[in-house]
């Protein structure tokens, strides 16, 4: 890569060079990322220049990109740019992401390969480069990369905690890019003060009058580039009325610059400016085009010469990204459509190129160039860059000649946008086609883009009406598939926001009257969101069936784990997302993952199946934010505060509710709210403060309460019955129980109908409490450990208080080893606490390994027990195999253990106890 600044725009920079320097030198000890950030000419690019020669200097291979304003509709060229010297190693790969590699960078004729894929095999590629040598990674105008190249970049950088890497990045302040949304650490560099302003401009220009010194230094205002640059031209600048930016008064310094130069000169480098390449051969061949007479590279030394462009060999570029602009903005549009035009025929052998240059080279109307851009945007697709598909179908709306043709280019660019997750493009892209008379599958489809981007979602019956009467007029039209997406958003809205009974029947019986089969997933995931007890019954019964006939496709297990999920089905949730999140992972489709993940958190946390949960939860919320779905995000940092709970930890369960209901207040989340609500009520149980629990989650079950949600309430019920009992609040609640009482009537809910066998019991006075809680222990709670200790422990501390002390032992005893096993601390110790209070010696739980490894390393160390290898370890965690291999090593001495055959056991929970004191 050449330079793009030169090394005087370091004057005082030490501090910085210092910190990039401590980096380079801490690599071999764990991998980082950091984005430099500043105005146009601060000094980015010279720093990375520095870093690249400190690294060089201390044996680490460099490998180097940079965004190219032209080159941002290209996708993956900056990433190809990247790991061009690492090609050779792209077959050592696992097959999936080479083959999505090579798909990224056409080296295969395949489909579009997913950007998570495209993203982890860069990960393990770089991961295998460093294990031979430590390597630094620069991304010079990251704001100009195409941005499949910066998500991938964007997934790098927050995987290398462990990988001898160090990826600097550079952003111009007030740009956009994934890389400025990764978290990562920040260096922003100012504009030099006086002294050193000063002494770069003496340093440089030492023959400028005392007036030309003073004018510099006053426009310049620190800005290295301007301090190297303004002088050049300081004779050509006019006084301006008012004080203009500093990057147009640089691109006014290089288009003063070019007022002398040849024609063939100022033309040869507009065509540079224009082309998305830097193949020297490729301009001067179009230049010769337009001017009609042989151009040479001889051309280009007038602008060598007053520092325009560099040229090396077969390779031409400009000194800094603000000459590009500046150019051309001095052209007129008729000389940048010639340029277009000359590139167009010069690339004939690279369909796609001269595509977009041709149409570049025109605003008229044409109906053979917009459906060829079509195509080509559609074959972006295929490659997985969704944006220049965007942008192409845009273009192609542009020069359509019919209007019919022109707006469902716009609409179906905005499907695109969506799906790519660009609110912002999609947006835009709706608003301009809404003036137009459209279609109603047009309309429709509108509606359903805008209504994915919803994010208030507080309770309005009216939006889902307007939804489901869109779906009933589009399904008339023979458009089924898109009335059911329509009714899922409004069933979505009926769960996010509580709506009003009228409402939801409307979508059901939308949804019934449907033409599909009954087994439909998106069928039962409306019916299970819009009507969890309600269609309960019909919900269940169909899911059981599916279950029973091991469903073959992986989309259709992942809508039918989030409908167990909502109708109280949990253990059939659980069975569901297993089905999906292996396939899901393989396709590397992260935002469906996280969406898996999020319902197998949830369920999982119900069930206190932590092992299963806390991976879960934490996973989720991290792929949520790298996604960008708020809601997901919130409700993944609710099932964690749930866990947390569940595990005694007081201060991380607040922690992470309080995030949750952060974004669930100003959204109006109801079901992020009920489920804070319920993890502060476990954490009040736990702790023995059974008021301040009931004063929790009575609000679950309070309709005025913004907490209130009528089908979650549904799985809370033990909970506030236990802390009702133990406040002296029983009384309180009959209401409430006996209202689910009907609920139950209506569906067959296994959660639910746990919670009131053991709401019964706990209620029951002394002539019908055995009797009921016998019941409570005949169900079949095969499947649910923890509803089955519960009902135990509730049974021996009723037997206790019965003084039959000796018959309390049993349950309590096995309620304790159950507590144990699942590592619900609170609960363990309310057992043991209840033993020794029956007289029996007990052992007191000291921990296992959900004590001691975080929620990932537990994850890692269940699949490596299981036989995984650290490569497959990382292909289903979307992290490198060194990753792995590093949190093993940190896993090993925690489990105090020192091999990889010894994870199984030290993963079986703990029979490791402590003697009691016996009480008699």
């Amino acid at each position: 890569m050449p330079p793009k600044l030169t090394q005087e725009a370091l004057f005082g920079r030490e501090f910085e060079q210092g910190r990039l320097a401590d980096l380079v030198d801490g690599v071999r000890e764990g991998g980082a990322a950091l984005l430099v950030r500043g105005d146009a000419g601060i000094g980015k690019s010279a720093l990375l220049l520095d870093t690249a020669a400190t690294a060089a200097a201390r044996g680490m291979r460099v490998l180097r990109t940079a965004g190219a304003q032209a080159e941002t509709h290209m996708p993956f060229a900056g990433l190809h740019q990247l790991l061009l010297p690492l090609r050779t190693e792209i077959g050592e790969l696992p097959a999936p992401q080479r083959d999505a590699l090579g798909a990224a960078f056409g080296l295969v004729d395949a489909p579009a390969p997913d950007l998570f894929l495209v993203a982890l095999g860069t990960l393990n590629l770089l991961s295998g480069a460093a294990a031979r040598t430590p390597v630094l990674l620069l991304a010079e105008d990251v704001h100009w990369l195409d941005r499949p190249s910066a998500e991938v970049l964007a997934f790098v950088a927050r995987r290398l905690e462990s990988e001898p890497i160090l990826l600097v990045a550079a952003l111009r302040d007030g740009s956009q890019s994934p890389m400025e949304t990764a978290g990562l650490p920040e260096l922003v560099l100012d504009r030099l003060d006086d002294d050193a302003a000063t002494a770069l401009l003496d340093a440089q220009s030492p023959t400028l009058t005392p007036e030309a010194r003073g004018r510099v230094l006053r426009e310049a205002a620190g800005n290295p580039l301007a301090l190297v640059e303004l002088p050049i031209a300081v004779e050509t600048l006019r006084p301006q009325p008012g004080r203009l930016p500093l990057t147009t008064r640089l691109e006014q310094t290089f288009t003063a610059r070019m007022s002398g130069l040849p024609s063939a000169t100022r033309t040869l480098l507009l065509v540079v400016a224009v082309n998305d390449g830097t193949a020297l051969c490729e301009a001067l061949d179009a230049t010769t085009l337009i001017l009609g007479a042989d151009v040479t590279a001889d051309d280009l030394l007038p602008a060598v010469a007053v520092r325009l462009v560099d040229v090396h060999e077969t390779v031409v570029w400009f000194r800094h990204p603000l000459i590009r602009s500046a150019i051309q903005q001095e052209a007129s549009r008729s000389r940048r459509h010639a340029a277009h035009a000359a590139l167009a025929d010069v690339l004939a052998g690279q369909p796609d190129r001269s595509r977009w240059h041709r149409a570049a080279s025109t605003n008229r109307p044409d109906e053979e160039m917009a459906a060829e851009l079509e195509t080509a945007a559609r074959r972006a697709r295929r490659r997985g860059d969704l944006l220049s598909g965007v942008e192409g179908l845009e273009r192609a709306a542009r020069l359509s000649e019919d209007p019919a043709q022109r707006r469902e280019r716009l609409v179906h660019a905005a499907e695109w946008g969506a799906e790519a997750g660009r609110r912002d493009l999609a947006t835009r892209l709706v608003t301009e086609a809404e003036p137009w008379t459209l279609s109603l599958s047009q309309r429709a489809r509108v509606v359903w883009i805008r209504e994915s981007f919803e994010e208030d979602i507080r309770d309005d019956g009216a939006a889902v009406r307007s939804l489901v009467d869109l779906a009933g007029t589009v399904a008339k039209e023979g458009e089924v598939d898109l009335a059911l997406k329509l009714l899922s958003a409004a069933s979505l809205r009926c769960f996010w926001a509580h709506t009003d009974p009228e409402s939801r029947g409307l979508v059901i019986a939308a949804a019934e009257n449907l033409p599909v089969d009954q087994d439909d997933g998106w069928l039962l995931s409306i019916l299970a969101f819009a009507a969890p007890i309600e269609r309960g019954r019909v919900v269940i019964e169909r899911l059981r069936r599916l279950a029973a006939d091991r469903p073959g496709g992986w989309g259709a297990a992942r809508l039918l784990g989030s409908s167990a999920m909502m109708v109280g089905a949990f253990e059939l949730a659980e069975d569901f997302c297993a089905l999906s999140l292996p396939r899901l992972r393989v396709q590397g489709r992260l935002s469906h993952l996280c969406r898996d993940l999020g319902a197998q958190a949830w369920s999982a946390a119900r069930l206190a199946d932590l092992g299963v949960a806390m991976s879960a939860a934490e996973e989720a919320a991290r792929l949520a934010q790298e996604t960008s779905l708020p809601l997901m995000d919130a409700m993944a940092h609710a099932s964690g505060a749930v866990i947390a709970a569940l595990r005694g930890n007081q201060d991380r369960m607040e922690g992470l509710a309080a995030v949750a209901e952060q974004v669930a207040l100003t959204t109006g989340a109801r079901p992020v709210l009920a489920t804070v609500q319920h993890a502060r009520g476990l954490a009040a149980l736990g702790e023995g403060r059974y008021t301040d629990a009931y004063d929790h989650l009575r609000r679950i079950h309070d309709p005025a309460d913004p907490a209130f949600h009528p089908d979650l309430r549904c799985y809370s019920l033990a909970e506030l019955a236990d802390a009702a009992t133990h406040c002296g609040q029983g009384h309180a609640i009959a209401g409430i129980v006996a209202e689910l009482e009907e609920v139950a009537r209506l569906t067959p809910s296994p959660a639910l109908h746990a919670d009131l066998r053991y709401t019964r019991a706990v209620l029951a006075d002394e002539a019908t409490a055995e009797a009921l809680y016998a019941e409570a222990l005949d169900a079949d709670l095969r499947r649910l450990p923890f509803v089955r200790a519960r009902v135990q422990l509730a049974y021996g501390e009723w037997l206790r208080r019965q003084r039959r002390t000796a018959e309390s032992r049993a349950p309590l005893r096995t309620a304790r080893e159950t507590f144990d096993a699942l590592g619900v601390i609170p609960w363990s110790e309310r057992a043991w606490q209840e033993l020794r209070a029956s007289g029996e010696s007990g052992r007191r739980r000291t921990g296992d390994a959900r004590d001691v490894l975080t929620a990932q390393e537990l994850q890692i160390a269940q699949m490596a027990a299981d036989g995984l290898t650290n490569r497959e370890i990382g292909e289903k965690l979307h992290m490198s195999h060194r990753t792995v291999g590093s949190h093993l090593y940190r896993i090993f001495p925690k489990l105090e253990i020192t091999s990889r055959s010894a994870l199984a056991k030290a993963l079986r929970t703990s029979d490791d106890f402590t003697e009691g004191d016996a009480v008699t």
